[in-house]
C-alpha cells in the first residue's frame, strides 16, 4: 500500500512526492524500495503488486522499473486501506485464486530483517492451513500512544500456536492517552498494531462478502475489465461509490476468526519526525542531523533536516524539530509534532496548495 500522502512529515513529504517516495533514512533507496527489496526475499518480482494513487505512477514506475504494469494498481482518489485491499483481491485472483497473500504499508522501518522475513515465512504457512485473518503485533517496549494496540485473549486454551506465538485477537483498541498506554504495556496482554496482515484469498473474500458486502460487489463486478485497457474506466468510476473505511474498523475489528502472531523485528511505523529522530545516529549532544552545513551551539535532543547547500546555525534549542525543504521552513517542539496535521490544514486554507 503506497498511497498516503504523510502529511506528518511535512514539509519534507508533500503531495506531489509523498514520504514513501523519500530516502528519508539516508540509505540511498526510498522507503518504497526498501519495502519491495525486503519482500522480493520472500516473494518473485511478479507477485509483488503496488496499490497507490494515480498521481504517482511515474514515480512507482521510476523506482521499481522492474514491475510490469499490471502489478502497479492506481487509484483515481484516496477511500482508505479496505477498498484497495479489495482491488488488489481481484486482480489477484485472476493470477491465482488460491493465492495466500501479505498486506504490507510501503512506509515503514524494520531494522531486524531477517527476523521480519521468519515472521513472515511462519505468518505465510499459518494461513495456507487455516482460516484466518493474521496481523502481525509487535511487542511494546514502551506506552507509545501514536500506535494502535491489539489485546491478545488471556486464555491459553485459546493459543493455536505457542511456537510461532500466534493468539487469539480480543480487542483492538485505538491510540490511547499516556496513562492508558501504561496499563496496556504492564499487562503483557497489548501489543502494537503494525497494520501489517496475512490472509489467503478465499479467508479475505470470504470476510469482506460477510462484513463490507457493497465494497466486494463493487469490485467483483471488475472481473471482465481487470488487465485490460478498459480496467482504468472501471476503477475511475467504481472509486467515487465506494465507502472510505479502513480494514481495521470495516473487518477486522469485528471478525470472528482474527489472530495476531506476537513479533518483534525492529518496527516502527515512521509516522512522525519523532519516530524518525528514535532511529537515527546521534552526536554527542544527541541531535540527528541532516544536512552538511550545520552548526549548532547549546542545542541537544533535536532532529535537523536541511538541504546540503543550506547553512544552518542554530543556538539555543532543546527537542525541537527543524526542517527545512525547499519554500518552507518548520520549527515545532518534538513534543507537539502531533500538530503538524493542524498547521498543515491552515497552511493549505490561508497560503493554498502549493505548500502542502
Amino acid at each position: 500500500m503506497a498511497g498516503g500522502i504523510g502529511s506528518r512529515f511535512w514539509p519534507l513529504s508533500r503531495t506531489k512526492k509523498p514520504k514513501q517516495f523519500l530516502d528519508i533514512l539516508g540509505t540511498g533507496r526510498t522507503l518504497l524500495q526498501q519495502t519491495f527489496d525486503r519482500l522480493k526475499k520472500v516473494f518473485p518480482v511478479e507477485n509483488i503488486f503496488i496499490v497507490s494513487n494515480e498521481d504517482y505512477k511515474n514515480l512507482i514506475v521510476k523506482q521499481l522499473p522492474e514491475l510490469k504494469e499490471n502489478q502497479i494498481l492506481l487509484e483515481p482518489m484516496r477511500r482508505n486501506t479496505a477498498p484497495c485491499i479489495a482491488y488488489a483481491n481481484y486482480k489477484i485472483q485472476l493470477e491465482d485464486p488460491n493465492a495466500i497473500i501479505l498486506v504490507a504499508p510501503s512506509d515503514h522501518i524494520i531494522l531486524k530483517e531477517n527476523d521480519f522475513l521468519d515472521v513472515v515465512k511462519k505468518g505465510l504457512d499459518f494461513v495456507a492451513t487455516n482460516d484466518s485473518l493474521l496481523t502481525l503485533g509487535i511487542q511494546p517496549n514502551r506506552p507509545e500512544t501514536g500506535y494502535g494496540y491489539i489485546q491478545i485473549n488471556g486464555d491459553r486454551s485459546k493459543v493455536l500456536d505457542l511456537n510461532s506465538s500466534i493468539r487469539k485477537v480480543k480487542t483492538f483498541t485505538e491510540k490511547p492517552n499516556l496513562e492508558m498506554a501504561e496499563v496496556f504495556l504492564r499487562s503483557g496482554d497489548f501489543f502494537w498494531n503494525s497494520g501489517m496482515f496475512l490472509w489467503s484469498l478465499k479467508s479475505i473474500v470470504k470476510a469482506f462478502e460477510a462484513y463490507l458486502p457493497e465494497v466486494n460487489t463493487l469490485f467483483k463486478e471488475g472481473l471482465e475489465f481487470y488487465n485490460s485497457p478498459r480496467e482504468a474506466e472501471f476503477i475511475a468510476k467504481t472509486y467515487p461509490n465506494c465507502r472510505n473505511i479502513s480494514i481495521d474498523y470495516g473487518i477486522m475489528e469485528k471478525a470472528e476468526n482474527v489472530h495476531v502472531l506476537c513479533s518483534d523485528f525492529g518496527w516502527s511505523d515512521l509516522g512522525t519526525w519523532g519516530s524518525l529522530y528514535d532511529t537515527l545516529n546521534k552526536n554527542q549532544d544527541n541531535n540527528a542531523i541532516s544536512g552538511s552545513n550545520v552548526l549548532t551551539y547549546n542545542t541537544q535532543n533535536c532532529i535537523i533536516n536541511v538541504p546540503d547547500d543550506k547553512l544552518t546555525v542554530i543556538h539555543g534549542l532543546d527537542d525541537y524539530i527543524i526542517v527545512e525543504s525547499e519554500n518552507i521552513l518548520l520549527i515545532c517542539r518534538k513534543q507537539d509534532e502531533q500538530k503538524i496535521k493542524n498547521f498543515v490544514n491552515d497552511v493549505k486554507i490561508e497560503k493554498g496548495e502549493d505548500f502542502i
